[in-house]
């Protein structure tokens, strides 16, 4: 049984206690939510990193890792994620339950006061920064971003989305750009901790064994030097209704040895804030992402013109992203088969074991959330982005009334908005 409960600690800083006896470990997070802008997403990707590693009490990783080895080994990361047109810069941090301690000696609190000691009492020289750790885990950050471009499916789908966003927030890759990141000194770094620690809404987490009083205390003494006065507000996300009247068609050229097709569609405005959105899920569920599904089961496996076909969801955004990995030649094959495919989902041509097994594996991959701690914290990381209360169990309930005609709806309001092809060099 899990008890949730979500409270303002201070104005624009919320905590969510999941309170529940399931789990050995209890798991805590801090994430501030700042609007995505190129100007500013590499500064707000390096803050967390250069701050893990050293703070005013504990000013050296060895010192940290010793900090943490009193609290049973506990592990406390540097996170950057990105919800909508959030960025979501913070810290991950996973201890011993209170419950299982040798000697049943309280955990929580020591662990909060670590990651508000990360987060607010960095180790600095000169009133900034200091040069090691900020030249250190910027040249980090650039070779993460440059690396971005090895993982050729990602890669792709990433293209894709700035093709189709460019002047949409959505469109700035959570990490910045590598010339941002390049002119980083450790003055203009904390410049940015500043504002992000005056402006930045704050989402505070925990998962274990105390209860949620105990939690609300044990964050409350861990933020006490948290600057007050300015407004913070969990940034809203842009959804575009309709895809451009004609769809864009772009390709860039790589020494690759297998072609990557990604198709991006705007989902007519259903997003997660509306009453279709079930029917959406579900009928992505049919189109792309599962294995049962009619990408996978007919554009992969009976015509193979594919090594592999999925789609994705962006709940806030209100896109429907294909991802598909083609041999050159089958670029045309790929493209108008992938298209048939979402075309007779558009018409309801949907078996019921399609229907009924793409329920099942999305009623059962909500739930087995659940049991898995980061899957749980990312989930309500989510919801609070989106400013959303809807529980896992809800949002499973919410798949089994969905029908076949409520699905080809949801289908019918997708428009391709654009195609990103990388193909290989010429010759």
């Amino acid at each position: 049984m899990m008890e949730v409960v979500r409270r303002e600690l201070l104005p624009g800083v919320w905590l969510r206690s999941v309170h529940t006896h399931k789990f050995k470990s209890s798991y805590l997070s801090m994430t501030f939510l700042v609007p995505l802008k190129q100007e500013t997403a590499a500064a707000n990707a390096l803050i967390p990193s250069v701050l893990r590693r050293g703070t005013a009490v504990h000013p050296d990783l060895e010192s940290l890792s010793a900090a943490l080895d009193q609290l049973y080994g506990g592990a406390i990361e540097p996170v950057m994620r990105k919800k909508g047109e959030s960025q979501c810069v913070g810290f991950l941090a996973s201890f011993l339950d209170d419950a299982y301690t040798l000697e049943g000696e309280p955990i929580l609190e020591r662990a909060a006061a670590l990651l508000g000691e990360l987060l607010l009492k960095p180790y600095t020289q000169n009133g900034a920064f200091c040069p090691d750790y900020t030249a250190g885990e910027r040249a980090n950050l650039i070779d993460r971003i440059r690396a971005q471009v090895n993982d050729k499916r990602r890669y792709a789908l990433s293209r894709l989305t700035q093709l189709m966003c460019r002047e949409e927030a959505f469109g700035v890759d959570k990490l910045g750009d590598e010339a941002s990141a390049a002119a980083l000194t450790p003055r203009k770094l904390w410049r940015q901790y500043q504002q992000l620690l005056r402006t930045g809404a704050l989402e505070l987490y925990y998962c274990g064994s105390a209860s949620p009083e105990r939690v609300e205390g044990a964050f409350r003494a861990a933020l006490e030097g948290l600057p007050q006065g300015e407004e913070r507000v969990i940034p809203d996300c842009e959804v575009r209704l309709h895809a451009v009247p004609e769809p864009q068609i772009m390709e860039d050229r790589m020494d690759v040895t297998q072609g990557k097709l990604a198709l991006g569609f705007r989902t007519g405005g259903i997003t997660c804030w509306e009453e279709e959105y079930p029917a959406l899920v579900l009928c992505n569920a049919i189109f792309g992402a599962t294995p049962l599904s009619k990408l996978f089961l007919n554009v992969r496996e009976k015509r193979s013109l594919c090594y592999y076909a999925s789609s994705t969801l962006e709940k806030m955004k209100g896109l429907l992203l294909v991802s598909s990995g083609i041999e050159f030649d089958q670029y045309q094959q790929a493209k108008d088969e992938i298209l048939a495919q979402l075309e007779a989902v558009r018409r309801g041509e949907i078996e019921d074991w399609e229907l009924e097994g793409a329920r099942r594996t999305l009623i059962g991959g909500h739930l087995s959330t659940l049991d898995d701690q980061s899957r749980l914290e990312e989930f309500w990381l989510g919801q609070a982005a989106a400013g959303l209360e809807t529980g896992v169990e809800e949002l499973a309930e919410s798949f089994r009334a969905v029908t076949r005609e409520q699905v080809a709806a949801a289908a019918r309001k997708l428009e391709l908005d654009t195609v990103y092809f990388l193909n290989g060099l010429e010759g």
